[in-house]
């Protein structure tokens, strides 16, 4: 943690809206409340199926059984979201941990009841459910859910397997327990220094580059021990989503991923051919500028994400910080800036690093009646502040379409990014804007490495994953085999500028998507492409868009990527979409090219 933002400065989350501690009496309260919900949701089972001649019965059954549904999901996150929320920043205390898994146990065993419901939909025809929405307006209203409910209909299994995969399930999360209990406690050991993984990770941005290379040495050393543990569980996590894709014959490994985003897989191999053609124009030849900038030949590892500057870093206080993200997010519009103002002024924001808080970011929507809570470990730098705009960006997403409800308001992740991106956009541009000449090269390569972080960086994650999955087929890979597909795809994303040194490949250890969410990366690159698209809309038209976009937004999964971006004329479906995208980064390494042939310097 570095002394310039102390740690007493930074907000630390309460959750005491939600429960008091693990004995409230709300959360066996909350549990009852989904059990009732479901015993109701019960004494519909096999009547969806016997309406199905008589549309108006049908649609009445629909509409009642979806709103049980949802009150039972509700009772069941608010208490799962507590569970996680804590023992998130509580990873080395076992209390926290077990109470979390006996919490996700409970759980699945009170939904797996309402299990049938989705099932006896998924058994009528499309006329007989678009003859019950017709007829029932009030039924109408759950069309989209209805949607991506259908949409998995192909791949679902006899009601007891489906049962089965269920109750089994809080076995099956033990096993991404163990990955983020293992990450927790690593210790980097740094020069005379025991640093936690996030600190580790937010060094290997120091200015100074012998301490790059230490910290680096470190997160090796302290990676490479925990890998054959990292390894098991991605072995295992990957062997049992092998054996259940097989049964619901899913035809590759991340099409269950692309159902869900409402996503063709064809959109998405677009998306990945239109990033890999870029890798030579765009991040191999940043990086071959960057090492030119910095007097290098190569750049090793430890260096990639090194500041231009050789001095120390500018830092921001957490009350700097939420100026340039309530000014940014104000320039678009008032609405955005004042729902941001809600979560700094409420105790709703964790940024403060401590022992035993898991790295990463995140903003967690809970339910939709219930307010987010925002997660980050803030140091102070330059991504800090864009991290914040991100998971900001997410909040206020979440709470615009927080009226829809928990299930409507459900937004695909092709979408799910958008806000969050366009946030980090609006406050790297007031950045640019109040940065005086010497800072501009530096912001500019900032910028430029973000959009590689967020696009090539995570399309080679995505890469990585498939093959990885793809090689499984044969059986369990050692965290050596692990680390050699990983050498091999980050090379090609990198470039020969970019040095993979001894120890870098253990990185891929550290990467929790992998275990948490399989195939979700490419989400990222998804969204920062789609976003960059948004840009361009907002230039030609700032007022007319600011409208246009916040009812984006507020339509949470209600309409599909699709069908949401048509409203702006764009059409991810082309591949000219996507490659227009790569293109706008390729411009930003023109120019930073530019002022490098200029002779400028940080």
């Amino acid at each position: 943690m570095t002394a310039h933002v102390p740690p007493e400065s930074l907000p630390v989350w309460r959750l005491d809206d939600l429960y008091a501690g693990r004995e409230d009496p709300r959360l066996d309260a909350d549990f009852d409340a989904a059990v009732a919900a479901n015993s109701a949701l019960l004494d519909l089972k096999g009547r969806l199926v016997a309406a199905r001649a008589d549309a108006a019965e049908l649609g009445d059954l629909l509409d009642r059984g979806i709103r049980l549904y949802e009150d039972a999901t509700n009772a069941l996150r608010r208490v799962g979201s507590y569970a996680g929320l804590a023992a998130s920043t509580a990873r080395s205390d076992p209390d926290w941990a077990r109470f979390e898994a006996n919490v996700r146990a409970r759980s699945a065993a009170i939904g797996a009841e309402s299990l049938f419901f989705t099932l006896e939909i998924n058994e009528l025809e499309d006329a007989e459910l678009e003859a019950a929405l017709a007829a029932v307006p009030a039924a109408a209203r759950w069309r989209p859910w209805l949607r991506r409910v259908r949409a998995f209909r192909p791949h679902e299994l006899a009601p007891d397997l489906e049962r089965m995969l269920v109750d089994r399930s809080p076995a099956v999360a033990n096993w991404t327990r163990l990955h983020d209990e293992t990450l927790a406690r690593l210790k980097v050991r740094a020069g005379g220094a025991r640093l936690t993984l996030p600190e580790a990770l937010n060094a290997l941005s120091d200015p100074n580059p012998a301490r790059r290379r230490q910290v680096a040495g470190g997160l090796s050393s302290a990676l490479g021990e925990a890998a054959p543990t990292l390894a098991l569980v991605l072995n295992t996590l990957a062997f049992e989503k092998q054996v259940e894709d097989r049964w619901r014959r899913y035809p590759d490994p991340a099409a269950p991923r692309h159902l869900a985003n409402e996503v063709d897989r064809e959109a998405v191999h677009a998306l990945e051919t239109a990033v890999s053609a870029g890798y030579e124009r765009v991040s191999h030849r940043y990086y071959r500028l960057k090492a030119k900038v910095m007097g290098r030949t190569a750049l090793d590892h430890w260096d990639r994400n090194a500041p231009l500057e050789t001095g120390a870093p500018r830092l921001w206080s957490w009350a700097e910080a939420r100026e340039i993200v309530e000014a940014s997010f104000r320039d678009l519009a008032p609405k955005f800036a004042n729902s941001a103002r809600d979560l700094f002024e409420q105790p709703w924001i964790d940024a403060r690093p401590r022992p035993g808080k898991q790295s990463g970011a995140y903003s967690h929507s809970v339910i939709a009646p219930h307010h987010p809570y925002v997660f980050m470990n803030y140091m102070g730098e330059r991504r800090d502040v864009l991290t914040l705009a991100h998971e900001l960006g997410h909040a206020v997403h979440q709470r615009l379409c927080a009226p829809l409800g928990t299930l409507l308001a459900a937004t695909p992740l092709t979408l799910a990014e958008t806000a969050s991106i366009f946030g980090e956009s609006l406050v790297f541009e007031r950045l640019l804007a109040e940065a005086g000449p010497k800072e501009k090269l530096g912001l500019l390569a900032g910028q430029i490495e973000d959009g590689l972080n967020t696009v090539v960086r995570q399309m080679a994650f995505h890469r990585f994953e498939t093959r990885f999955h793809a090689t499984r087929r044969d059986g369990e890979l050692s965290a050596e085999a692990i680390g050699g597909l990983w050498l091999e795809v980050m090379g090609e994303s990198l470039g020969p500028a970019v040095r993979l040194n001894a120890g870098y490949e253990h990185y891929w250890a550290y990467i929790s998507h992998f275990v948490h969410a399989p195939f979700y990366v490419y989400a990222y690159a998804f969204g920062d492409l789609l976003v960059r698209a948004l840009v361009e809309k907002r230039r030609e038209d700032p007022k007319g868009f600011a409208p246009l976009y916040e009812d984006l937004l507020a339509s949470g999964g209600v309409r599909t990527c699709v069908e949401a971006l048509a409203r702006f004329g764009l059409d991810p479906r082309e591949t000219a979409f996507w490659a227009a995208g790569v293109r706008q980064l390729e411009r930003r390494v023109d120019a930073f090219e530019a002022l490098v042939a200029a002779g400028s310097r940080p």
